[in-house]
């Protein structure tokens, strides 16, 4: 008996075949479906052309298989994310894995059962504006898959498979174009420690001809993510006023996706203006059986908030921009999600959106904390009932008949103060992990409140005005020694490394006030590191140092341009290497060298070309 559980364990360690991946279908066996198709066989057997755009009401998802594709290719396999998910190494070769991430088979059949594959229904808040039904209208969810050793469940879906009701005017397909700059940034920032949908593979569809700005090659991303659910899914049963699908779908949330409202965070003290026996005591001298308590909705709400909290920050500590960071883009578990003109920063611009549509900024890189933000408060505003209903949340009258006149004015205000201190927390949390991941990347071990605007703002306020390279001047100062800031001389030295090769760049700058402005900031850096590591001449405490910083700087990071170029050589050139090169190296961002290809890789990892800067794409790339 231990004998067979050891080598159980050395199975699931080593890998599993997707045939043995443990499968489930909690999402659909545990919310209510399309009324249209309530069951797998109802799907199954009606004309796929009938599963094409309607409106869905009372229901999460619509079950609905994929289209076959055609003479698919396996272009590519993210080999982190096949041992995540948990399948062997190889398996990637085998017949049926092909097939499955093609959309040519799924786990299902009519005399054995299994999973059917489903769409999920959800709205959105797109540009500021209420955008009504959305869903997924290229996304089609296969199974929810368990990795036998973490124990960790991620729902798998492809996406390009073909229409479902929710593709709208659309033909539910994805362009090759498209499908590589997600294959290449999910797993780009899961590499840099950034919460994210992931990418397990990357299919090209060779028969599929799509039109978009011009006819272009399909393709299928096979992804995954502990959580495909979104604000969106809770904005549209909130528009359409159905209260109890918005309670089941927070019930879920909370008792599935953050597996049990045991986990989420412990109520706080409400603030001041809600009716509390304790305001004006020291929080810290409240009795426990004083505290008035939040209710279980507030406290899920307020996970939602943290986790989205962190993910911003991330996002703006390594320069990374989401394009479109719509209600339906955001996601309930805090992850990157659904990726179309993304970019990573070059010179550093506070105004800078990759999206070309954007024409008024609101998705800009320093807009992206608050517009999180206001999503989120769309989110308190479908919680708000639940969250404003206190401890009568369970109570039948309510549950069953909602509020009452008479409470509504009580309630409201209970709900209001509650997103708004929800609010403090968010700043808090953000600025929190911010300030941790700068601590991090300019090499320090303590912070302090002066680090945030001697080092943090001055740094971003200099990167700005020289018009230098954000990620690049971070991965440059990581190999910089100590000792060579001794001296201003050896400072003015040093500022070369972080300019163009074209040189500085910045109104009304030459080369020399440009050395000196950088010189200045290196000598605040020096002094700080110095006291923060003990750095004399005799001490090998900076060689750690600089190894501490290489390994949270990138020297890859997969900019615009070079998923440009990746796509050119393999829709146009036929190139199929490359995927695997590019993502070797998105996969281990923080190395020095990744293979035979140095010629390559250090052009990918140099100096952005002048007019390949700051690239703008559309929602469709």
């Amino acid at each position: 008996m231990a004998s067979q559980l050891s080598s159980n364990a050395e199975t699931a360690a080593a890998g599993v075949s997707l045939a043995d991946l443990p499968k489930s279908n909690v999402f659909t066996s545990k919310l209510p479906p399309d009324p249209g198709f309530p069951t797998p066989e109802a799907s199954h057997s009606a004309q796929r052309e009938r599963l094409y755009p309607r409106m869905v009401k009372k229901a999460f998802f619509t079950f609905v298989r994929p289209e076959t594709t055609e003479d698919p290719e396996l272009l590519g396999v993210s080999p982190r994310a096949m041992k995540d998910i948990g399948l062997k190494p190889g398996e990637e070769e085998t017949d049926q894995f092909k097939a499955v991430v093609s959309g040519n088979e799924f786990f299902w059949s009519e005399e054995r059962g299994g999973v059917y594959p489903w769409a999920q229904c959800y709205g959105g808040w797109q540009f500021g504006s209420w955008a009504g039904q959305l869903g997924d209208g290229r996304a089609i969810s296969l199974f929810e898959s368990t990795n036998p050793k973490t124990s960790v469940r991620y729902e798998v879906q492809i996406k390009g498979a073909g229409r479902t009701p929710y593709s709208r005017f659309a033909d539910g397909k994805a362009v090759l174009r498209s499908s590589i700059r997600e294959y290449i940034v999910s797993e780009a920032l899961s590499a840099l420690g950034i919460p994210t949908t992931r990418a397990l593979s990357l299919t090209l569809a060779p028969k599929a001809r799509v039109l978009r700005e011009r006819i272009e090659p399909g393709a299928i991303v096979c992804r995954f993510a502990e959580s495909w659910i979104r604000i969106g899914t809770f904005d549209l049963p909130h528009s359409r006023g159905d209260r109890d699908l918005v309670r089941k779908l927070a019930t879920y949330v909370a008792e599935e996706v953050f597996k049990g409202w045991e986990s989420l965070p412990g109520a706080v003290s409400p603030a001041e203006g809600v009716e509390n026996p304790t305001r004006g005591v020291p929080w810290d001298k409240v009795e426990e059986h004083e505290k008035v308590e939040e209710n279980r909705f507030a406290r899920l709400y307020r996970e939602i908030v943290r986790r989205n909290a962190k993910t911003v920050a991330a996002w703006q500590a390594y320069g990374f921009m989401n394009g479109v960071l719509n209600t339906d883009n955001t996601s309930i578990y805090g992850l990157s999600l659904d990726y179309g003109p993304f970019a990573f920063m070059d010179n550093f611009d506070p105004q800078y959106t990759p999206n070309h549509d954007d024409h008024m900024l609101r998705y800009s890189y320093k807009n992206q904390p608050s517009v999180i933000w206001w999503n989120l408060v769309r989110l308190g505003e479908c919680l708000g009932e639940l969250i404003g209903a206190g401890n009568q949340v369970d109570d039948e009258t309510f549950v069953n008949g909602g509020v009452t006149e008479d409470a509504a004015p009580a309630l409201v205000k209970r709900a209001e103060t509650i997103i708004e201190r929800t609010g403090e927390e968010y700043k808090t949390v953000f600025l929190s992990e911010y300030k941790r991941l700068m601590t991090k990347r300019l090499g320090l071990r303590t912070q302090k409140e002066s680090d945030f605007q001697n080092l943090f703002s001055e740094l971003l306020d200099t990167l700005e005005a020289l018009e230098l390279d954000f990620n690049h001047f971070f991965r440059r100062l990581s190999g910089v020694p100590i000792a060579d800031l001794a001296s201003e001389s050896g400072r003015k030295e040093t500022a070369s490394i972080f300019f163009h090769a074209e040189g500085p760049g910045g109104v009304g700058y030459t080369e020399d006030s440009a050395r000196e402005r950088i010189a200045d900031w290196l000598e605040k850096w020096r002094q700080r590191i110095v006291e923060d590591w003990g750095i004399d001449n005799g001490s090998d405490a900076d060689a750690t140092r600089q190894t501490a910083m290489k390994e949270v700087n990138p020297k890859f990071v997969p900019r615009g341009w070079i998923l440009d170029e990746i796509i050119d050589r393999v829709e146009r050139r036929g190139d199929r290497e490359i995927l695997a090169r590019v993502m070797n190296m998105v996969l281990n961002p923080f190395n020095e060298e990744w293979g035979p290809n140095r010629e390559e890789e250090e052009r990918f990892c140099g100096d952005v070309p002048r007019f390949q800067r700051a690239m703008m794409c559309s929602c469709s790339s």
